[in-house]
């Protein structure tokens, strides 16, 4: 296949660029290795927009989560996302951190950041009952907001696509096309894509993809983060997202309400060479529970319905590598995007088209940087039921009866809804893959109800069997057999 940009990886970075890239006229081609976008770091993320305060304000990533940050309302009104804009607070317990506070007012300041504000404890405790007493100072920053990363991110795919834009999925990069010091594209799994510009937005692993040049090398440091995530009747615990004060390694556990309505706490920090492992253990839970307590000391373990750990990648210089590499022609780097990736998102997308249109001027290339005319900004907006009232979903079943039949009743979905996600236009084939746009499985019984009848709807909506559906995509799928086969097979003595 042959395009003008190729670009790899799709996290909320590589979507991100590929919706702005698609207001073009460009072919632009997106590979995603997994079954579904939003499968690495933006899949197991915070889901904050930071304000950026906390990054030193000569830093690239400190710059782009800046102006990023008001874009976020516009962004996902456009994209049918949920956002809030609840504000943070990071909290001080005695006159050193106070110190803390005071740089990163400062330095939030320069960056032009503002409604920055240094609280004191009456201050605090009115915006937070349920905070330590102990507390004695926080900085408050009103724009810090909280979204869903992987919402976010499949929203952006299907703008891109419904624009023009491929994606790619279970398409693997396992080595590049390079011609006299230049790439000419990649070679798959599923077969050799080329093209004018390749964009390694690669997450995890575009260290992997940069170092195929004789670039300055890429070197991540990886970090794995675990994080609890507790039942809905704690979603308004708290009202802001809380930070302790950060140390020299993160940011510090936080606590968060979601988007959804649920309470989340994490992640601890903890050095990995594995970016496959995904694993949670009883230690690092635990760190993060009693970190969190000493921020709102009544939290109980009784209401989390589900912990779970994702994987970020700091590289050695501790900023963003967005940059043409000197060793590859035709190769732009996005590295090393770890916090506040998502929060930058929208700049990096924009600091990107910038490269590319000197980068292009430059190389001379054949592609076509005008706009384009029809453009579609906006997504149609999704029926949802938990967002609309009873009259109003007695129209839409009137409409379609599917969705009449409630398939997830702890989030309430209904069948009609898991059908749309199927037929998006980056299309959800397996279980998790509906639950990232539904929430089917995500309530507190975690899908020990609903899972069955979606794998049934998803075997009738793609016209496979079953035994086909995946929990996640190849090698993950749910069912080994049919019940009364086993029985009758075991009866003959056959081996299974």
């Amino acid at each position: 296949m042959k395009c003008d940009i190729l670009i790899i990886g799709g996290g909320v970075v590589g979507t991100a660029i590929a919706r702005e890239l698609s207001r073009y006229n460009l072919e632009i081609v997106l590979l995603e290795k997994e079954d579904d976008v939003a499968m690495g770091s933006s899949k197991a993320n915070s889901g904050i927009v930071h304000a950026g305060y906390n990054s030193p304000a000569d830093t690239l990533k400190a710059r782009l989560n800046v102006k990023a940050n008001p874009q976020f309302d516009k962004l996902c009104a456009d994209l049918d996302v949920p956002f809030k804009r609840i504000g943070s607070l990071v909290i001080a317990f005695n006159e050193d951190e106070l110190k803390q506070l005071k740089w990163e007012k400062e330095n939030g300041e320069k960056l032009g950041i503002k409604g920055l504000k240094i609280l004191s404890r009456d201050e605090l405790l009115e915006k937070e009952p349920n905070l330590n007493p102990k507390a004695k100072y926080g900085l408050y920053a009103p724009s810090a907001g909280i979204v869903s990363s992987y919402e976010l991110t499949i929203a952006l795919a299907d703008n891109a696509v419904i624009n023009g834009g491929k994606v790619m999925l279970e398409t693997e990069v396992r080595d590049i096309i390079e011609e006299k010091g230049r790439i000419q594209g990649v070679k798959t799994n599923t077969g050799d894509f080329y093209a004018s510009y390749v964009i390694n937005a690669a997450g995890l692993f575009a260290d992997e993809i940069a170092n195929y040049s004789n670039d300055t090398k890429i070197e991540y440091s990886l970090r794995k983060g675990e994080y609890h995530l507790y039942d809905k009747n704690w979603g308004n615990f708290v009202t802001h997202i809380l930070f302790p004060t950060p140390s020299k390694v993160s940011k510090g556990i936080l606590i968060t309400p979601t988007v959804h309505g649920n309470l989340m706490i994490g992640p601890n920090a903890e050095e990995t060479k594995d970016k496959k492992d995904l694993s949670t253990s009883k230690v690092a839970l635990n760190e993060v529970f009693e970190s969190a307590k000493k921020l709102v000391p009544d939290l109980k373990r009784l209401d989390i319905i589900n912990s779970f750990s994702g994987i970020r990648a700091k590289e050695k210089s501790n900023d963003f590598i967005i940059a043409a590499s000197k060793g590859l022609e035709g190769l732009i780097n996005v590295a090393g995007i770890q916090s506040p990736g998502l929060s930058a998102a929208p700049a990096i997308a924009e600091m990107l088209l910038d490269i590319l249109h000197e980068y292009n001027h430059e190389l001379k290339r054949d592609i076509d940087l005008s706009f384009k005319k029809n453009f579609k900004e906006t997504l149609t907006p999704k029926k949802r039921l938990y967002r609309t009232d009873y009259y109003n979903w007695q129209e839409i079943i009137a409409e379609n009866p599917d969705f009449a039949e409630i398939v997830c009743r702890c989030e309430k979905v209904s069948k009609g809804e898991i059908i749309h996600a199927i037929n998006r236009p980056v299309p959800a084939t397996s279980i998790d893959a509906v639950k990232r746009r539904t929430r089917t499985g995500t309530g507190r019984c975690q899908g020990g109800f609903c899972q069955p009848r979606v794998l049934e709807i998803l075997a009738k909506e793609l016209n496979i069997s079953p035994l086909k559906v995946s929990k996640k995509g190849k090698g993950s799928c749910l069912l080994f057999a049919r019940t009364k086969e086993m029985l009758l097979s075991k009866m003959a003595g056959e081996k299974l």
